[in-house]
C-alpha cells in the first residue's frame, strides 16, 4: 500500500553553539496506509520530535515530510493545518477530552470545526464509538469515565471522519495493562481500516501489537524489527526509561 507518512532525512536542531541539541539526526521513516509502527527508545531520543514533526505541529530543520503525497514544505500554513486538521488524528497520555464536553460532542467537535453540520458530525461520531463499545458513555462527561474509557474517546476523537494517519504518544502510559491492551487493540482495528498509525511506547508488550518496531537512540533510528516473543530480549539497557 501507498506510505501515509515519510520523512525523509529528517532533521531537528534545537538552539545553537554550546545550547544546541539535535533531537532527531537524517531520519528515515516510512509508514504504509495500514500498517501499525510502534517508536521505542531511552528518554530524549527524540520519540515525541518525531510525532510533532510527523504531524505537521512542527518543522524539521532539515530533510522533508511527505503526508498522502504532498510534500509539506510546499503548502502554505492554511493548507498544512487544513490537511492537519482533516487527515491526522493524535492520541495523548492525558487524553486532552474537554471537561464541559459529553463524549459524543468531544468526537464530533473535530468534524464541527471543519465546517460540518452538527447533526452530521455527531452521527459519525456515534458511529466510531459505537465501534470502541462506547454506545452507552455517549452522553457522560470525561469525569464520569474511566481511564480505559476515556483513552477510547480519544482515540475515537483521532480516527472520526476521514483521518488516514494516528500519532499516539505514549497512549497506554497512564492505564493498567488491561486497559492498555483494550486501547492497543483499538489502535490496530484502526489499522485494519487503512489507518496508517504510529505509537511511541515504552512497553515491549504494547509494542508487540504492531506490525514493526523502530528503535531510536540519540536522534537516530538505529534498528527495526518486527515484534515477536523476544522483543524484550532485544531492547538495550535503557531503552524503556
Amino acid at each position: 500500500m501507498s506510505a501515509a507518512v515519510e520523512l525523509r532525512q529528517v532533521s531537528r536542531v534545537y538552539g545553537s553553539g554550546p545550547t544546541e541539541v539535535h533531537a532527531l539526526r537524517e531520519v528515515d521513516l516510512s509508514v504504509r496506509s495500514g500498517e501499525l509502527v510502534a517508536v521505542m527508545g531511552p528518554s530524549g531520543s527524540g520519540k515525541s520530535t518525531l510525532l510533532t514533526i510527523a504531524g505537521t505541529l512542527e518543522e524539521p530543520t532539515t530533510g522533508d515530510v511527505v503526508i498522502a503525497g504532498q510534500k509539506l514544505a510546499r503548502l502554505s500554513r492554511h493548507d498544512r493545518a487544513r490537511l492537519r486538521r482533516r487527515s491526522i488524528g493524535y492520541v495523548f497520555q492525558n487524553y486532552n477530552l474537554l471537561a464541559g464536553l459529553t463524549a459524543v460532542e468531544n468526537v464530533a467537535l473535530p468534524l464541527e470545526l471543519d465546517g460540518v453540520k452538527v447533526k452530521v458530525a455527531r452521527a459519525a461520531a456515534m458511529e466510531v464509538l459505537a465501534k470502541l463499545d462506547l454506545t452507552e458513555q455517549a452522553t457522560r462527561y470525561p469525569d464520569e469515565l474511566s481511564g480505559g474509557e476515556s483513552q477510547r474517546v480519544a482515540i475515537a476523537r483521532a480516527v472520526v471522519g476521514e483521518r488516514r494517519l494516528l500519532l499516539a504518544d505514549e497512549p497506554t502510559g497512564a492505564l493498567d495493562s488491561l486497559s492498555g491492551e483494550v486501547v492497543m487493540r483499538m489502535l490496530r482495528l484502526a489499522s485494519h481500516d487503512g489507518v496508517a498509525g504510529v505509537v511511541v511506547t515504552h512497553d515491549a508488550q504494547m509494542a508487540s501489537w504492531a506490525d514493526r518496531v523502530v528503535f531510536l537512540r540519540d536522534g537516530r533510528v538505529v534498528d527495526q524489527t518486527v515484534p515477536g516473543p523476544g522483543l524484550d530480549s532485544i531492547l538495550t539497557p535503557g531503552a524503556t526509561a
